[in-house]
C-alpha cells in the first residue's frame, strides 16, 4: 500500500507527466528512441568493476533531497561527472527529479556528454512515457521503486524498459516487496536502506535485505547512507555487488580517496568475516 507521502509524490508526478506529455506526445518519443544509438551497458559496468574484495560504486550527482536538504549549493553535475569518472566509478546516478531533488534532464544530458560511464536515471517513474522519455535523454539505466508501484505496472514498465535496451534497477525497502521485484525479471535489483515514508536510515535492515537477495542470482546494489568503510563491508559481506552513493562523495574534501575507501573496504582496516 501507498503511503501519503508516497502517495503525494506520485501525484505530483503525474501531474509533470501529464503536461509533459502535452508538448511531447508518446509517439514523438517513440520517434526519436528509434533513431538512438544502443545505450552503454550498465551491468557490465558493475561486474567489471566488482570482485570478492571490491564494490562497484554507482557515485550519484544531486543538488539536495528531502532528507538532508541542499547538499551542493554550487552544483555542477559534469564537473561531478568528471570526477567521479577519474575517481573510478563504475557508473553515474543523476538526479532528474525536480521538485524533491532539484534536478533535471539537462543534468543527465550533460552528465552523459561529459562522461563515458553508463548512467542511470534517478527519478519517480510511474509511466510510459517516462520510460520513453528516460531513453530519448541518453540515460543508460532506468529505477523503479516497488513501493510506488503496483506488481502489474511494475513488470510492464520494466519489460519496457529492457525492450528499449535499458538497464533496469528495481528498488525494495522492505522484505514484502522481494516477490514482486523479483517477478520483473530484472538482472539488478537495489536494496534502499532508507524508509521511504520516514527517510530514517538502517543499515543493519538494509544488509538483512541484500542476504535475502544474495542466491537470487541478480547484481544486487545497496543504496542510501552508506558513508564509510564500515557500511560498505557490512554491504559487501552481506552479498552486494555495488553500493550507490551521492551525498557521502558530495561531501568530501577528497573524492577519490573516499571512492577507494568505500570500494575496497576490506582494506580499511576492517575485518573480514
Amino acid at each position: 500500500m501507498v503511503s501519503n507521502r508516497l502517495a503525494e509524490i506520485c501525484d505530483a508526478q503525474a501531474d509533470a507527466v501529464a503536461a509533459a506529455s502535452a508538448l511531447h506526445p508518446l509517439e514523438e518519443l517513440k520517434t526519436v528512441c528509434a533513431a538512438k544509438r544502443s545505450p552503454r551497458d550498465f551491468t557490465a559496468a558493475l561486474k567489471a568493476k566488482a570482485a570478492s574484495d571490491c564494490l562497484a560504486v554507482i557515485s550519484e550527482a544531486k543538488r539536495q533531497s528531502p532528507s538532508a536538504g541542499m547538499i551542493v549549493s554550487n552544483y555542477d553535475p559534469v564537473a561531478c561527472a568528471r570526477g567521479y569518472e577519474a575517481a573510478g566509478a563504475a557508473c553515474l546516478s543523476v538526479l532528474t527529479n525536480t521538485r524533491y531533488f532539484g534536478g533535471s534532464i539537462e543534468d543527465l544530458r550533460a552528465t552523459r556528454a561529459a562522461s563515458a560511464l553508463p548512467v542511470l536515471r534517478k527519478d519517480f517513474i510511474i509511466d510510459p512515457w517516462q520510460v520513453y522519455e528516460t531513453r530519448v535523454i541518453g540515460a543508460d539505466c532506468i529505477l523503479l521503486i516497488a513501493a510506488i508501484l503496483n506488481k502489474k505496472t511494475l513488470v510492464e514498465l520494466a519489460e519496457l524498459g529492457r525492450s528499449l535496451g535499458l538497464a533496469v534497477l528495481v528498488e525494495v525497502h522492505d522484505k514484502s516487496e522481494i516477490p514482486t521485484a523479483l517477478a520483473t525479471g530484472s538482472d539488478l535489483i537495489g536494496v534502499n536502506n532508507r524508509n521511504l515514508e520516514t527517510l530514517d536510515t538502517d543499515i543493519e535492515a538494509g544488509a538483512r535485505l541484500v542476504a535475502q537477495l544474495a542466491d537470487s542470482g541478480r547484481t544486487i546494489v545497496a543504496e542510501s547512507a552508506i558513508s564509510n568503510a564500515t557500511d560498505a563491508a557490512r554491504m559487501l559481506d552481506a552479498g552486494a555487488t555495488a553500493i550507490l552513493v551521492g551525498e557521502a562523495l558530495l561531501r568530501s574534501d577528497d573524492v577519490a580517496g573516499k571512492l577507494k575507501e568505500l570500494a575496497r573496504p576490506r582494506n580499511n582496516g576492517l575485518k573480514q568475516d
